[in-house]
């Protein structure tokens, strides 16, 4: 038996390739699935099943170009529909994959139709759970994503409480626990760096799974201090239920070198967004006017769909040379794939032809330190729970997630400073900023990390406990 786990960071995404006696199951595959073909026919082996713990919001599966390269049958569970064709599974309906078996096990509340599965061995013993978004390590999946007429956040964190209680918790302690995400995912609150674990750790480690934990008190904790999802999120859960195009034929269509003026011209005739994904020290130094940063070697897909609020928006590419069909691949994993081309030769090109170039001002932690002392105001946009933690004193949280429910807490002429932990988000920010008319934005260098070693009073550090 072969179990591998198939970890993608950007996405905070675990896919997995199980294989026994020439026989291969996929779980929660990414959009791109040539290398699950590739590993299946290296080892002489036919993929048989596609299992699909829910229907994910976070990002595209590749469960229907999977069926359609390889005659694999998609399973969902119970109460799943879908516009292709599936296997809807019965509550503890068991599929054989060579020597093993794979047992449905229905766990409403992240949604209706998630499911885990539970893999016993050839002997019979119960040896891992793909436990999808229903359990991670330190956390269980977010109740507020699938709330449909009278059904309510609570009411599926209700659902999921019963879903652990009676179909995880009983679990021996050993059973290898495979969930689907790690931190940096926004499908929950806690998620940990970790992503394999045991059922044994996150009943001594996991809040959810305190065993005195009553099921009021287990509403009340998983659906306090839930940040509103990204808007992308119901996109995506439409193209997985609904089917979608291969992402080969995605970036044979995008993956278009244009030269400076051809790049201009569909620039003007399409509204196209600019997206820069250079690195941000690159991109503070000098870009196109009017174009938005979100760097590819950051957190670059769910900010794409987090801050992007168009799927369908059409989009211009200023990619790192060699990075361009890397970039188109992976914004279609989170469903962008109206890319029209990327400009040849990157903003090198745009240099040389002598087009306009726009900037963003950057100042050091240290230089910050002296304009405080003129009260000039500072706006921190990492998440509420990094500022509770600690902060400046004098800054205000605008987090990034949200920035344009802030914009006119940002002031019109005066400078203003912005900065995030370490340099990305912020960049992120002052291209917004910039792109709204807000050239008085100044980035603080190196973020909190290089505001932390100077003497910028800040707050005390609160209790981890006490944060949301």
């Amino acid at each position: 038996m072969i179990i591998e786990q198939i970890y993608t960071g950007c996405l905070a995404q675990g896919a997995y390739y199980i294989e026994s006696n020439g026989e291969v199951a996929i779980v929660d595959p990414l959009r791109e699935v040539q290398d699950y073909i590739d590993k299946a026919n290296e080892n002489n082996a036919k993929i048989k099943y596609i299992f699909e713990t829910h229907f994910h919001a976070d990002f595209v599966s590749g469960h229907v170009t999977l069926a359609e390269k390889t005659g694999a049958k998609i399973v969902y569970g119970p109460t799943a529909k879908t516009n292709f064709e599936a296997i809807t599974a019965q509550d503890n309906q068991v599929f054989k994959v060579g020597d093993i078996t794979i047992k449905v096990l229905h766990t409403p509340g992240h949604t209706m139709e998630s499911a885990c599965y539970l893999l016993k061995d050839k002997e019979g013993k119960n040896h891992a759970l793909f436990s999808g978004d229903t359990l991670f390590l330190g956390d269980v999946g977010r109740p507020d994503l699938a709330q449909k007429g009278d059904i309510t956040e609570k009411d599926l964190a209700g659902f999921l409480y019963e879903s652990l209680q009676t179909k995880i918790m009983p679990l021996e302690d050993d059973v290898i626990v495979y969930p689907a995400h790690g931190a940096g995912s926004a499908c929950g609150k806690n998620l940990s760096k970790e992503t394999i674990g045991t059922i044994g750790e996150q009943k001594k480690t996991n809040y959810a799974l305190r065993a005195d934990m009553t099921k009021e008190e287990f509403i009340k904790e998983v659906t306090d201090g839930l940040l509103p999802p990204p808007a992308y999120f119901p996109l995506n859960v439409k193209l997985n239920k609904e089917g979608y195009k291969d992402v080969d034929d995605i970036i044979k269509n995008s993956a278009k070198p244009l030269s400076v003026k051809d790049f201009e011209l569909i620039a003007n005739e399409t509204n196209a967004l600019i997206l820069d994904v250079r690195h941000q020290d690159e991109f503070v130094k000098g870009f196109i006017p009017q174009s938005i940063f979100i760097g590819i070697n950051g957190g670059f897909a769910p900010w794409v769909g987090a801050l992007i609020k168009d799927i369908l928006q059409p989009i211009l590419l200023i990619a790192p040379v060699g990075k361009e069909e890397d970039t188109i691949t992976r914004l279609s994993r989170v469903g962008f794939d109206n890319v029209l081309g990327y400009l040849d030769g990157s903003f090198d090109s745009w240099k040389k032809a002598n087009k306009e170039i726009d900037s963003i001002d950057s100042i050091s932690a240290a230089t910050l330190q002296q304009k405080l002392d003129n009260k000039e105001p500072v706006f921190d946009v990492r998440k509420p729970g990094e500022y509770d933690s600690e902060h400046i004193k004098v800054a205000e949280n605008t987090p990034l997630d949200f920035l344009n429910d802030y914009i006119e807490k940002f002031p019109k002429s005066d400078n203003f400073y912005i900065h995030c932990a370490g340099g990305y988000r912020s960049v992120i920010a002052a291209s917004i900023l910039k792109a709204r008319g807000f050239h008085n934005v100044v980035d603080i260098a190196g973020g909190f990390a290089a505001i932390k070693n100077t003497d910028i009073e800040r707050t005390d550090a609160v209790c981890p406990s006490t944060l949301k």
